[in-house]
């Protein structure tokens, strides 16, 4: 259905408009210009007549996204191009935020197109959008609508989600598809090849996954060592339970809970295996709950595995913030049973920050 605009008043009033009469050719067969064809995310207006007797047409609802949308043209003094979402649950609930850019070009003419610039909006409805268009077209022209990228906008506010992968999305939704079936190779014990002798117990697990995670593990099944010959690996440095979670965080399926209930098992086996980026895990978790009860402890294992960052944390807990006092009775083990080397550290450690000044 057509309309013609009744009186021409501001743009910022929604304009009044009337039936006008149905543009038909020279056969006297009605012309449907209101259908929009779409494809990806393209969607294409074909206006076949527009000028004094029609200023003003909308067309049909076309699908993008899980949208309904609409195009509308008015003439008001100047030209405008509207675009919104259809009104219906959808976009009550779920309301578009729309990146898009606009083209108008006449029919079968070498007249230089309108491109308008990148518009973002929230779109609900007709007045949320209204595109000036400089030049004034007539007749029969065509508006193109590339949508960049279409998202949700939460009613609670924040970022929207797009409804289209990113990049980003794709990987993660490849990683997450990847660790499902890692997961599944590791409880189902699909196709494994290699047995694992811990204190309390045997697993099962893949020589290429341990090889692809561990230089230690892929050097054992490279040269003619006794774990390729035998395809069994004895850790007898770690329980079953302990080993389990290793071989979780190897395929990449490891909680937290698990995670820190093992971590100085897991350090002891990213260095003796050369896991790198476990052993780097398992260092920020033990700066993070550093205390009186544990920090000479931590401090020995940042001594034993090398770990200057979890050394620097404990000796500044214990110096910098006067906690020495606070482990008094434990100090004369600690110096008995520390390396001389450590020792002789901390000492230096100690008259560095108890100088005068």
């Amino acid at each position: 259905m057509e309309y013609f605009l009744k009186s021409s008043g501001s743009t910022s009033q929604k304009p009044k408009y009337t039936q006008a009469p149905t543009s038909v050719d020279s056969d006297g067969v009605k012309m449907a210009d209101t259908k929009v064809e779409t494809i990806a995310r393209l969607a294409q207006w074909k206006i076949e007549n527009f000028g004094p007797t029609t200023p003003y047409k909308r067309s049909d609802p076309f699908k993008i996204g899980i949208w309904n949308w609409h195009l509308s043209v008015e003439k008001n003094r100047s030209m405008y191009i509207r675009l919104f979402p259809e009104s219906s649950r959808v976009s009550k609930d779920q309301p578009p935020v729309a990146r898009f850019v606009l083209r108008v070009t006449i029919s079968g003419s070498n007249r230089r197109p309108y491109v308008s610039p990148i518009h973002e909006r929230l779109l609900r409805t007709s007045d949320d959008f209204v595109c000036p268009v400089d030049v004034i077209f007539q007749g029969r022209f065509v508006i193109d609508v590339e949508f960049l990228d279409l998202k949700i906008c939460p009613l609670s506010g924040g970022e929207g989600n797009s409804i289209w992968p990113s990049d980003c999305m794709m990987k993660h939704l490849a990683t997450q598809s990847t660790l499902k079936s890692l997961s599944r190779m590791l409880d189902e014990s699909i196709h494994v090849d290699v047995t694992i002798n811990t204190t309390d117990g045997t697993l099962q697990a893949h020589k290429a996954i341990l090889s692809a995670s561990s230089p230690v593990f892929h050097s054992m099944f490279q040269h003619n060592l006794k774990e390729k010959e035998s395809s069994t690996i004895d850790i007898e440095d770690m329980t079953t339970e302990s080993c389990t979670t290793l071989l979780s965080y190897l395929y990449g399926t490891i909680n937290q809970e698990d995670f820190w209930k093992h971590r100085l098992s897991l350090l002891g086996a990213a260095n003796k295996y050369d896991i790198i980026d476990l052993k780097d895990a398992c260092e920020e978790s033990l700066i993070e709950d550093i205390n009186s009860g544990n920090v000479l402890e931590r401090l020995q294992e940042a001594w034993l595995y090398q770990l200057n960052k979890l050394k620097k944390g404990c000796l500044m807990y214990l110096l910098d913030f006067g906690k020495i006092y606070d482990v008094r009775d434990e100090m004369n083990d600690f110096f008995r049973l520390a390396d001389r080397e450590l020792v002789v550290e901390m000492f230096q450690e100690m008259l560095e920050v108890w100088k005068p000044t």
